[in-house]
């Protein structure tokens, strides 16, 4: 047997129907993560470069919803149409691709499979090296159990040496193009629940390559739903706040919803309380929401005096109710004094108390300025914060 690598082709098989997916167009042309199932399916064998060569099998009903759905690419062949089993639409693609003769080895995949990585094409294509068929599997995991006609559990089933096969399932061109013609003459195609059972039954080499759990088969309508989740996107929104008060005359100062002993005071028309004015206003700038004064302006004698906690805790309902979650918090306060260090740690209980957060995704932190401007010559306090939100629909 010659140990070269053979030139491949890949076949999809995007002939069938899909009841079981629910009612609407045939599952392959439906759409998860903005992208029909066939085009996402397409894509992983066109940027491969081991593939030098696309067959794909449609329905003959379904030109118009392929060419809708199927960009223009060099690797593509013309489309050929399918028949009435799974079996009969690969022995189409088959004979077009041996009336090419431009390949001699062949990797055959399910167009409702979307997730197959390069990783596992290459395996495929590697296992054709040394042998006539090469199988992805995966093993069973779970256990297995007998189950009757009513729906009563009977034995079990030992899970020694069972897999699950996948696609794609990579063979030599001629030698499966013969076994399938064979298993057609005997009028047996429907028999054979797969390619690899064919090659099997015609006595071919066919080795097992290690699949992947990611690579599964869209079929019912619950593996859409879990299509969407693994391609949904997250959407991530960064803000930052920044806020400054003066001292004035008193004996402590609000910093991040605590009282800290000072020998001085801040200077404000609320609390002064810098650290949860900052963190205001990177929360609202995640959600571009605007700002602190707009929500809460200076002029307005009801905000006087106010806790500060009122203006975090605002902000955290509007943008959880715009469908945002608040992944982290950080405040950084920049003073010379008070010291922060000793305080640090129940600045962040407060804050992740006001949000609703745990602890750990809350930070506070403090720096000087080297004695350097407005905080070094201790005429004030300023704080920087940032904000990370994750998901909303705004």
């Amino acid at each position: 047997m010659r140990s070269t690598r053979p030139r491949t082709a890949a076949l999809i098989v995007a002939a069938g129907r899909g009841t079981r997916a629910g009612d609407g167009l045939p599952k392959q042309y439906r759409e998860i993560g903005g992208q029909p199932v066939l085009a996402r399916t397409l894509g992983a064998f066109v940027a491969h470069p081991r593939i030098e060569m696309i067959q794909i099998v449609i329905h003959s009903d379904d030109r118009a919803l392929y060419d809708d759905c199927v960009p223009q690419n060099g690797k593509l062949l013309p489309p050929v149409a399918g028949g009435d089993s799974r079996a009969e639409s690969v022995l189409a693609g088959l004979r077009a691709l041996a009336e090419r003769g431009e390949t001699d080895g062949v990797l055959i995949h399910d167009a409702a499979r979307p997730f197959v990585s390069p990783e596992m094409i290459d395996r495929v294509v590697n296992a054709l090296n040394g042998a006539e068929g090469a199988l992805a599997m995966l093993p069973a995991v779970d256990a297995m159990r007998h189950v009757d006609a009513k729906g009563r559990i009977g034995a079990d089933v030992s899970r020694a040496g069972i897999c699950r096969a996948q696609t794609p399932q990579g063979f030599r061109l001629a030698r499966l193009l013969d076994a399938f013609a064979e298993t057609e003459a005997k009028g047996t195609l429907a028999d054979h629940p797969d390619d690899a059972a064919i090659a099997f039954a015609h006595g071919l080499d066919v080795v097992a390559v290690h699949g992947e759990a990611a690579n599964f088969k869209l079929t019912m309508p619950e593996d859409f739903a879990m299509a969407e989740r693994l391609l949904a996107v997250p959407d991530v929104r960064h803000g930052q706040g920044f806020d400054v008060h003066a001292f004035c005359e008193g004996d402590h100062v609000t910093l991040c919803g605590i009282s800290v002993p000072h020998d001085k005071g801040l200077s404000g028309h609320s609390d002064a309380d810098v650290g949860l004015h900052a963190l205001t206003d990177a929360i609202l700038g995640g959600a571009a929401m605007g700002d602190i004064g707009q929500h809460f302006p200076p002029s307005d004698p009801q905000w006087k005096g106010a806790d500060s906690a009122h203006f975090l805790a605002h902000a955290v309902a509007l943008v959880r109710e715009a469908g945002f979650v608040l992944s982290n918090l950080d405040v950084t306060l920049m003073c010379e004094r008070p010291k922060i260090g000793p305080h640090a740690l129940v600045m962040r209980e407060r804050i992740a108390d006001i949000c609703g957060l745990d602890v750990a995704r809350v930070s506070v932190k403090a720096t000087t300025t080297e004695r350097l401007g407005f905080c070094g010559r201790e005429e004030g306090i300023a704080a920087l914060a940032s904000a990370c939100l994750i998901g909303g629909n705004v």
